[in-house]
C-alpha cells in the first residue's frame, strides 16, 4: 500500500472554528477538498450503504433522514438533515459522548468539492488532544475516499492497518498532526499548548502513546 502523504494531505484545506453552542464553548474542525468526479458520484460514495464500506467502514442502519446508523467498531448516531445530493448532517456518538458532523458537496470547476465539519464541545478530551484527535482520522478517511473515487477499489482493512503501523504510515500521522496543529494555532490557540496537544495525538496514532495516557477516542 503506497500513499504519497505530502500530496494527499496537501489537497485538503483545514481550519478550526471556536464558538458557543447551546451556551457552551465548542469547536469545529473543518476539512475541504476537491475530488475528480461528479457531485452525484461523490454523494453516492458518501451515502450508499454498499459504497461506504469500500473506503471507510461497514455501516448498518437506516440511512435516511431521521434514521439511525452504526459504523462497525466506531461511531453511530442519527441523521438529522439530508438534502440529496448536496448536504447531510448527523450526530456522531462515540465512547459515551456526542458530537456532530455536517457534510456538503458542490460542483466547482468540473470537480466535486467536499466540505466536512465536525463539531464538539470543548471539554477534557479537546483540552488534552486538540483538533487532531478527529482531524487525523478524517484525513485518513479523505485519503481512502480519493482512492475509491478514482479507481472504484475497496479498502483492504488488514492492509490498511498494517500500513498504519509502518514507517510510511507513521510519517503520514505526523504530517497530518502537524497540519492540524498549524490550523489550531491559526484559530487563536496558544502555540505551546497546541503543540502539547498535537504531540499527544500524533503519539497515539503512531502507536507510541504512553501506557498511562488516555485514548483520544477519535471515532473517525
Amino acid at each position: 500500500m503506497e500513499i504519497d502523504a505530502a500530496r494527499v494531505l496537501g489537497l485538503v484545506t483545514r481550519s478550526v472554528r471556536n464558538f458557543e453552542k447551546d451556551g457552551k464553548p465548542a469547536s469545529t474542525v473543518i476539512l475541504t477538498r476537491a475530488y475528480d468526479t461528479t457531485v452525484d458520484d461523490l454523494w453516492d460514495a458518501l451515502t450508499s450503504k454498499e459504497r461506504i464500506p469500500r473506503w471507510f467502514l461497514p455501516v448498518a442502519g437506516d440511512l435516511r433522514l431521521g434514521g439511525r446508523y452504526q459504523l462497525t467498531g466506531n461511531a453511530g448516531g442519527t441523521i438529522t438533515a439530508c438534502t440529496p445530493p448536496t448536504h447531510f448532517a448527523a450526530t456522531w456518538e462515540f465512547g459515551g459522548g456526542t458530537s456532530w458532523i455536517d457534510v456538503k458537496v458542490r460542483a466547482v470547476r468540473g470537480e466535486a468539492l467536499l466540505t466536512l465539519e465536525h463539531t464538539a464541545f470543548i471539554e477534557d478530551h479537546w483540552k488534552q488532544y486538540g483538533p487532531g484527535a478527529v482531524g487525523i482520522g478524517w484525513d485518513l478517511a479523505f485519503t481512502g475516499l480519493e482512492r475509491h473515487v478514482a479507481t472504484g477499489a475497496s479498502v483492504d482493512h488488514a492492509t490498511a492497518e498494517a500500513w498504519m503501523g509502518s514507517a510510511d504510515g507513521k510519517d503520514y500521522m505526523s504530517r497530518s498532526g502537524e497540519l492540524w496543529r498549524a490550523a489550531h494555532v491559526a484559530s487563536g490557540a496558544d502555540a505551546a499548548s497546541a503543540k502539547e496537544r498535537s504531540d499527544r495525538t500524533i503519539a497515539f496514532y503512531r502507536g507510541e502513546l504512553a501506557p498511562d495516557m488516555a485514548h483520544p477516542g477519535t471515532g473517525s
